[in-house]
């Protein structure tokens, strides 16, 4: 006895779905941000639905988990060459001396800059009270009620 099953629905729609993901993918996240994007120009509902795919199947985020995954961890890691791993272990801890004198340098840039720019900006204003006091009118520094007195 043989039986035979007939399926009702079929995997057309399901073959088209996954090549346009698989294509998606090999095209990169940007491809599905713009899917989305079209599909909320489109019709919302089909943008809607792509970034709620996106985020469960973790699309949107999949870049970052293996970027942070694969990150500084690398570069310790050992070759099983004694010499080697001697040599480089020298040259990352120079790299990052160089890097903390050049960041100390940039500090001192940056602080001198900025002393630099406040000393011109009290030049300039000291400049400038001095000619608009010079260009005032001299006033008369006597008591207005003293001369009165005087001339009675």
């Amino acid at each position: 006895m043989t039986t035979a099953t007939h399926s009702t629905s079929s995997p057309a729609p399901v073959a088209w779905l996954r090549r346009a993901e698989d294509w998606l993918d090999d095209k990169g996240k940007g491809a599905w941000i713009a899917a989305m994007v079209l599909g909320f120009i489109l019709f919302w509902p089909i943008g809607l639905a792509l970034l709620a795919y996106m985020m469960w199947s973790k699309q949107m985020f999949r870049g970052c988990a293996q970027r942070r995954k694969h990150g500084r961890h690398t570069a310790y890691r050992s070759s099983g060459n004694s010499a080697f791993d001697a040599y480089k272990d020298d040259t990352l801890r120079r790299l990052e001396d160089e890097q903390k004198q050049f960041e100390s340098f940039l500090e001192r840039l940056r602080a001198a800059k900025d002393k630099a720019e406040f000393d011109q900006f009290m030049e300039d204003r000291a400049r400038d009270a001095a000619k608009a006091r010079s260009s005032e009118p001299p006033q008369d520094r006597r008591d207005p009620g003293a001369e009165t007195w005087q001339g009675a």
